[in-house]
């Protein structure tokens, strides 16, 4: 979508550099696709992109109020606001991604959020850990209320984390490399003398189980297909 969309056609016509701001913008809608594809094909809460989304946001805002200002009945302005539908899409379509997956595995990412490293980048955006706590304080509430109150004392007490399903790692994804990674473990030993391991080519393309990529899925060395 990013590599067809006329930016500059639809920003602040004064910008003092049009060029380098129309391939901010492109390369800003490109990095939420990717996030977007691959939150919807990997199996596991990929960490939250939340500056790409404030800075769709903010893109949105401002191309809303340029074509605002454009000339009535030009036809650029009916194309550029299918191209803003679709930005708009992408973005929601890419939150409510990421809301299905709290609702699914809540219970499961707060308990990760306790035993995560200081270094290591939280997966959920603070709006996102607030509904996903009183999700989880909703749901342990009404377990209480239907169930565990009406059961012997020494069963009333029960880890919500424990009684919902993780996500699958060992789940298969396709993927495409987009840059050359050697040696990926694919399937590990004890010894790591036998295990499993392969080159991922720049371009190259794989079915791999998403375990042994979910770094790379992270660090942007692959995308999901």
């Amino acid at each position: 979508m990013a590599d067809d969309l006329n930016i500059s056609d639809i920003l602040a016509p004064n910008q003092s550099d049009a060029e380098e701001e129309q391939l901010t913008a492109a390369e800003v809608l490109k990095k939420l696709e990717q996030a977007w594809q691959n939150e919807k094909l990997a199996p596991d809460l990929l960490e939250c992109k939340s500056e790409i989304v404030e800075c769709v946001m903010e893109l949105v805002a401002e191309m809303e109020g340029n074509l605002k200002q454009a000339k009535k009945g030009d036809i650029k302005v009916s194309i550029h606001r299918m191209e803003l539908d679709r930005i708009r899409y992408v973005l929601s379509s890419y939150l409510r991604c990421r809301l299905k997956k709290i609702e699914i595995h809540g219970p499961v990412f707060l308990e990760r959020e306790k035993t995560r490293s200081e270094d290591e980048p939280s997966r959920l955006s603070p709006e996102e850990f607030a509904f996903a706590k009183e999700l989880s304080a909703n749901i342990e509430t009404h377990m209480k209320t239907v169930a565990l109150n009406h059961m012997p004392r020494v069963m009333q007490n029960v880890e919500l984390s424990t009684t919902v399903h993780a996500p699958n790692l060992d789940h298969y994804v396709f993927l495409k490399a987009i840059r050359k990674e050697d040696g990926v473990i694919v399937e590990e030993d004890a010894d790591d003398q036998t295990s499993d391991r392969v080159d991922l080519d720049e371009g190259s393309q794989f079915l791999i189980r998403y375990k042994p990529i979910a770094e790379l899925v992270q660090n942007g060395a692959v995308i999901l297909l």
